[in-house]
């Protein structure tokens, strides 16, 4: 990230040691990064105009640096590696510096003259100062790489051109089937951003033989500085018809057109524009505004990249899942929701398959992890058991313990919950569900008339721990009309609440349903007690007894 800013830049932890440099500042402070990394930002390099120590109340970067705010101030001094002092205009932000440590990005240059004297006329002239530009690729980089979605992303490019470069924004991305959408096209007003959504959505393939700025832009060839005049003249391609009437209907008088570029193809364009009044584009706007596509196009890559392998894990987790089968005598009902993050494609997986003895297999489970391995892992799982569960007519108990020691043996599989049950007919006609829980949340059992209770029976250790201990089995006599709901603990489990807490409002909101119909109950369920800040993936199965 330091090396892509083209200006002199380190970075600071929580205690303000520094942990990474780049070239600039090491030729700068005429210092390695060697004599750098590690060493106390502060002490090492603040001083005063006259080159003592700067004491940290009078520093100028300690209160946004403490606060973890956004900042920036001149002029100030440095220490350079040869003693002599280097006067300086400095940016701060917060940025991320591992996996989950904040940390403090330090965006420097040594003012010219023309920075000081240009700086109250920059608005006007539409002209950046360098620390201003600095400023602006910071904080781009550090915005678009700290999120994984493409329309957030997409969200907090528009925020950051807007209206700091111009009036108008507009993005023209190219989907993964190679057609282009108009994805914004954005009006600051004010002190607010504006979507023209009657401008924006589907677009007409890129010509391959246009000369027009948008046309050579989506297929990377160049940056351009246009105007509304060009377009006025008979349109080449349907792209050029859209842009026609772009114009025309924002009022944009000066353009400036850059491609968004990924490692290996054009990703979009993005068009920046001012109205009538502003000072025009001109080509030396062109150098910022590729910086800006250029990074945009990294942070559209890598969360493209990384939606793409989400949907690869949910459609394989999807496809994993089973259809239910007829049962006379019950109804039943499944649902899968992934996490809304695209980080926790997890391991949540349910079943329901026959018996050789005649009987029915009910099964839940949670495959430890949020990633494609969890996946693959519960996959593993449900085959072993079925096989397992079919060869072998003893009671829950016995199969969840073979299951138990074929992970450890022949399982990538680290740790892993269950319940498995066995629902069969007793010869008076009643239905008798016999479980065995491996660490599990318990089922929950709700009667027609609304009594709902879990069976916190045959409860055991979960799977993969490696421990050799007798498993427990339970049974219930199951009244007829109930519903038996069997979940995966994403419904129940929140930051902010106990387990406790989700259990008794699953209970509660399954009684007050208990006389809806199997499939409204389910979807009504899911709705009500499934945590707004869920972060987890949620399996259910609901069995509903047939009166």
């Amino acid at each position: 990230m330091l090396d892509a800013l083209g200006g002199a830049a380190y970075a600071v932890d929580e205690q303000g040691r520094i942990v990474a440099v780049n070239a600039v500042a090491e030729r700068l402070l005429a210092r390695s990064a060697g004599d750098l990394v590690g060493s106390d930002a502060h002490d090492l390099l603040h001083r005063t105009a006259g080159g003592e120590p700067l004491p940290r109340s009078q520093c100028g970067m300690r209160q946004p640096f403490l606060s973890g705010h956004t900042a920036q101030g001149e002029p100030d001094w440095f220490l350079r590696g040869d003693g002599t002092l280097l006067p300086i205009a400095w940016l701060i932000t917060p940025c991320r510096i591992g996996d989950a440590e904040t940390g403090t990005l330090v965006v420097f240059h040594a003012p010219t003259p023309h920075d000081v004297s240009g700086a109250g006329s920059a608005r006007d002239t539409g002209q950046l100062t360098e620390l201003d530009r600095l400023a602006l690729l910071a904080e781009t980089t550090t915005q678009l790489t700290s999120t994984l979605s493409v329309d957030e992303a997409m969200r907090r490019l528009v925020a950051l051109v807007l209206p700091r470069l111009a009036d108008w924004a507009v993005i023209d991305q190219i989907t993964e089937r190679d057609e282009v959408w108009r994805a914004a096209v954005v009006h600051a007003e004010g002190g607010a951003l504006v979507h023209r959504t009657d401008l924006e959505g589907p677009m007409a393939p890129v010509p391959e033989a246009s000369t027009m700025p948008l046309s050579r832009a989506l297929r990377g060839v160049a940056s351009t500085v246009t105007d509304s005049r060009t377009y006025q003249r008979s349109p080449d391609s349907g792209i050029a018809v859209e842009q026609r009437r772009l114009f025309e209907s924002t009022g944009i008088q000066s353009a400036a057109i850059a491609p968004i570029r990924g490692l290996r193809q054009v990703l979009g364009a993005l068009t920046l524009g001012r109205d009538a009044g502003a000072p025009a584009f001109t080509a030396a706007d062109l150098t910022l505004l590729e910086d800006i596509t250029r990074r945009a196009g990294l942070a559209l890559d890598n969360a493209r990249l990384y939606e793409r392998q989400r949907k690869v894990a949910e459609t394989m987790q999807r496809y994993l899942l089973p259809q239910l089968p007829r049962v006379p005598g019950l109804q039943m009902t499944a649902r899968y929701l992934p996490a809304p993050d695209a980080s926790h494609v997890g391991g949540d997986w349910y079943d329901v398959f026959p018996l050789s003895d005649g009987g029915t297999a009910l099964a839940i489970g949670d495959v430890v992890g949020h990633d494609l391995d969890a996946a693959a892992g519960m996959a593993q799982i449900r085959n072993i058991l079925r096989a397992y569960a079919w060869a072998h007519q003893g009671p829950p108990s016995q199969i969840v313990q073979r299951v138990d020691q074929a992970i450890l043996r022949i399982t990538d599989v680290p740790m892993a919950t269950m319940v498995f049950a066995h629902m069969s007919v007793c010869d008076d006609g009643q239905w008798s569900l016999t479980w065995s829980n491996a660490g599990h949340p318990p089922p929950l059992l709700i009667t027609g008339e609304g009594l709902a209770r879990y069976l916190t029976g045959g409860h055991g250790l979960l799977l993969g721990t490696g421990t050799e201990q007798e498993r427990p089995d339970a049974s219930e006599l199951l009244p007829s009309g109930s519903t038996l709901v069997l979940y995966t603990d994403g419904l129940i489990e929140s930051p902010g609440r106990s387990i406790d807490e989700g259990l008794e409002r699953l209970r509660r909101h399954a009684a007050a349903l208990s006389r809806r119909p199997v499939e409204s109950f389910t979807d009504e369920l899911l709705t009500r007690v499934r945590p707004a800040e869920n972060d987890d993936d949620v399996a259910l199965l609901a069995l509903r007894l047939v009166p």
